[in-house]
């Protein structure tokens, strides 16, 4: 199966304007001159650094641009490196670079990495592994990766060559609706003198004593008046 896919995210295009920073246990060089390129061999934990580019393998060959050589714009590029090539032997290769317009972070493991300096492409070779950050995983023999266009390309027709991916979904903004909040009960006015849970009895006015009827005396019955 063929697999080719080009990201919206590319390499940090500063990276190509930085030096390029390469430590080893070992290593072997032999000078170019005009007509032939320099060549460096190196061996054991080596580290490759490039701006935001890093890389490391337990062997690596880089090749030198010949000492009169040009690019298409006839710019002079003598002396420069051209193209490296890592090697897994204890571990898998490894490279990453970070991305332009927060593209995130992109890695690649293999048994064997070739990355061209001219080009910008990356070919990966054996058990290969690219993680995109953000964006997915992709599983296969071999796969092209170009770090000026983002573009990645694998597999073939071959059942051997059989290419899986892990694409990730965009994150969805949170929409639910906040909790609904409580109503607010106010509790009811109360008498501070008056103890909680007791009802206050309205005060009556006493009945007044009724006063008792005059009964007038008594006639005399003999007419005369009462000494």
């Amino acid at each position: 199966m063929l697999f080719a896919a080009a990201s919206s995210a590319s390499a940090l295009s500063t990276d190509r304007n930085e030096n390029m920073n390469v430590e080893s246990d070992y290593s072997k060089v032999q000078q170019g001159s005009d007509d032939k390129p320099g060549m460096s061999f190196l061996q054991g934990n080596v580290q490759v650094v490039q701006g935001s580019m890093k890389a490391h393998g337990d062997e690596a060959t880089i090749y030198e641009h010949a000492s009169n050589a040009k690019d298409a714009q006839g710019n002079d590029i003598s002396g420069g490196i051209q193209r490296v090539i890592l090697i897994g032997k204890k571990a898998q290769a490894h490279m990453q670079q970070t991305q332009d317009n927060d593209g995130g972070l992109i890695t690649a493991d293999a048994d064997k990495i070739d990355y061209n300096a001219d080009t910008s492409v990356a070919d990966l070779t054996g058990n290969v592994t690219v993680v995109q950050e953000g964006r997915g995983t992709f599983h296969g023999t071999h796969m092209t990766y170009n770090t000026n266009t983002g573009e990645m390309q694998s597999g073939d027709n071959t059942p051997a060559n059989r290419v899986h991916m892990v694409i990730l979904p965009k994150k969805k903004p949170d929409t639910a609706a906040p909790a609904a909040k409580p109503a607010v009960t106010t509790p009811a006015k109360t008498d501070p003198a008056q103890p909680v849970g007791k009802t206050k009895k309205k005060k009556t006015q006493p009945t007044p004593a009724a006063t008792p009827a005059t009964t007038p005396a008594p006639a005399n019955p003999s007419g005369g008046s009462q000494p």
